[in-house]
């Protein structure tokens, strides 16, 4: 071994290390793996599973078995990480895992993607000599929430959603309760997860590797309604998913599919097929005139955006008292449904507010809770995530990447580069300053590439820029979590904050990690990669900048009194909110 650098052996080959946080990582380096259940980059190591042990003999020669995503690497060891002794253990863990767990694997959301199932074929898991669950045994689903459906009888106790929910949004929503044989994971005091201040950003769900929690799924009430000959289908697409769904046709991560996603809706059967980009065009237009006219006109700051209903719901549960605070412009989702509705029938014949059908294509669960809030009810009909769309894709028999690319219906169908950022943490901030700076000083920013607003990461996840617009200082705070979103609330009570708007996203990295995205967690470079592919589109279009977009300016022209601001923009794209802290749920009832 060098002196000059850290070795291990890992099945007789030399492996460097360096700053990994344990045993696990340096595996991964090498181009090797070995299962985990619990174990997730993004979040504090917890060793519960058991199912990443490794034989590591010491210098010395003792010789243990260790779980190698708690055990820090040691120069000179030697780790055997498929000895008989491991393989035993792990299809042990595994046994014990299937006594207590509905195993009803064909109609599980999961199947197919569940590393349970997956690990149980890879060791050849073919009988179960323990006693296993009975239907009496079984506990109650809880499905009675419009984002998030939680089976507590496939759960293995890995604690992954209750550490995404602490460590990313600050709120504990999930915990484990009882001891032994008796320990469940479950909302406080064993309520649903509607009783309770979930935000529904589905997080917890992202990382479970069973189908314990999934997805609450509104595919096939889709379907009925494109059957329906009766109804007109409107669809729009957000930006995230355009660089993610492509990762379940074999993709990679990152990849801008937008054009095939145009076509494949089409041949799912949807009457027209617009963007969601458009829209987030237009929240700029209103949410940076409503930023400048706060700072001219001594409003409420800091301004907080409103684009992230996760983000809306924590601050209507949690902290009331400071709902002036955010913007009152509904997301871009809640803006381009009622656009649809009251403007779509001037441009096509046959299309009415009574018989057209609004769907949407988000990256992010709750966006299905957002459709439901008492304030929007009856603008967007029905969610579907990215994962959703894909099954749908699937279920049409469509070669999704054989398809050529097309483009979106009109009139709301071009977008700018700056609606296309929306989905990445610091996008919406970036967005909003280059039509800011228009507003404030007549002239666009000399560079559209704001770049201090980007790359927040699992180290960094907030940032303030300041920006200097012509003699005008404007700090801007961004931050993804929850977590990270209390610390700045916390600041601006107690009198420290610097900053005068605060761009708030629920989950890490943006929407871009949203909790209807493909799996992600296990490799923090795919939220790097398709962030990346928002700002490469971004760059390649010539049309950047949300208050120059064509459609946009139309839109007010013909539809909304002329300018951002009108009366008739604020009825029909603003909102307002609720204290919910003593009366939390009665919107998603």
């Amino acid at each position: 071994m060098s002196e000059d650098k850290k070795t291990l052996f890992i099945e007789g080959k030399e492996v460097e290390f360096t700053d990994e946080p344990n045993l696990l990582e340096v595996i991964r380096k090498a181009g090797m793996n070995v299962p985990t259940f619990c174990y997730r980059p993004d979040l504090t190591q917890f060793g519960a599973c058991r199912m990443c042990v490794v034989e590591v003999e010491y210098p010395n020669g003792r010789v243990m078995v260790n779980s190698s995503c708690t055990m820090p690497p040691e120069a000179g060891i030697k780790v055997s990480i498929n000895s008989q002794r491991v393989r035993k253990i792990r299809k042990t863990v595994l046994e014990l895992l299937l006594t207590n767990h509905d195993r009803e694997c064909t109609t599980c959301e999961k199947s197919g993607k569940c590393e349970l199932q997956q690990y149980s074929e890879e060791y050849g898991v073919r009988k179960i000599k323990y006693p296993t669950l009975t239907k009496e045994e079984m506990m109650e689903i809880d499905d009675r929430n419009p984002s998030i459906v939680r089976d507590p009888n496939k759960c293995i106790l890995c604690g992954a959603c209750v550490r995404a929910c602490s460590e990313f949004q600050g709120h504990s929503v999930l915990g484990f309760a009882n001891r032994g044989s008796k320990t469940v994971v479950q909302p406080m005091s064993g309520r649903d997860l509607a009783a309770v201040d979930c935000v529904f950003c589905g997080q917890c769900q992202a990382v479970c590797p069973t189908g314990a929690l999934t997805i609450k799924s509104n595919v096939d009430e889709v379907w009925d309604e494109i059957n329906n000959k009766e109804k007109k289908v409107v669809v729009q697409i957000a930006p995230s998913v355009r660089v993610a769904v492509g990762e379940m046709f074999g993709l990679k991560p990152g990849e801008n599919t937008i054009g095939k996603i145009y076509a494949a809706l089409r041949k799912i059967g949807f009457d027209l097929v617009f963007d969601t980009n458009f829209s987030a065009d237009l929240t700029i237009t209103e949410e940076a005139t409503e930023f400048v006219d706060r700072v001219t006109n001594n409003g409420v700051l800091p301004m907080f955006t409103s684009c992230c209903p996760a983000w809306i719901r924590y601050m209507e549960t949690q902290h009331p008292d400071m709902l002036a605070h955010l913007s009152s412009c509904k997301s871009p989702q809640g803006m381009l449904s009622p656009v649809i509705k009251e403007f779509l029938p001037k441009y096509y014949e046959g299309y009415t507010k009574d018989n057209m059908v609004v769907v949407s294509i988000m990256p992010c669960t709750a966006k299905k809770y957002e459709a439901k809030r008492e304030q929007l009810k009856g603008e967007t009909d029905i969610v579907l995530t990215t994962q959703e769309l894909g099954r749908m894709i699937k279920e049409a028999g469509i070669d999704f990447k054989a398809l050529e690319d097309e483009k979106a219906d009109s009139p709301f169908g071009e977008y700018s580069g700056a609606g296309t950022i929306f989905g990445a943490s610091g996008g919406v901030a970036e967005a909003a300053a280059r039509t800011a700076y228009y507003y404030i000083t007549g002239e666009n920013v000399t560079s559209n590439d704001i770049k201090e607003f980007r790359g927040v990461d699992k180290n960094s996840r907030s940032k303030t820029v300041e920006m200097d617009i012509k003699g005008t200082k404007v700090v801007i705070r961004v931050v993804s979590t929850l977590k990270e979103a209390e610390k700045a609330i916390q600041e601006i009570k107690n009198g420290t904050a610097n900053f005068q708007l605060l761009e708030v996203m629920a989950c890490p990295g943006g929407c871009i990690n949203g909790g209807g995205q493909p799996r992600s967690c296990d490799d923090i470079k795919v939220k790097e990669e398709r962030a990346e592919g928002l700002y490469t589109e971004d760059k390649n279009l010539e049309l950047r900048r949300s208050h120059e977009n064509p459609d946009i300016l139309k839109l007010y022209a013909e539809c909304l009194d002329g300018k951002p601001g009108s009366e008739k923009a604020h009825h029909l794209l603003h909102t307002s909110y609720n204290d919910k802290f003593k009366d939390s749920y009665k919107d998603i009832k």
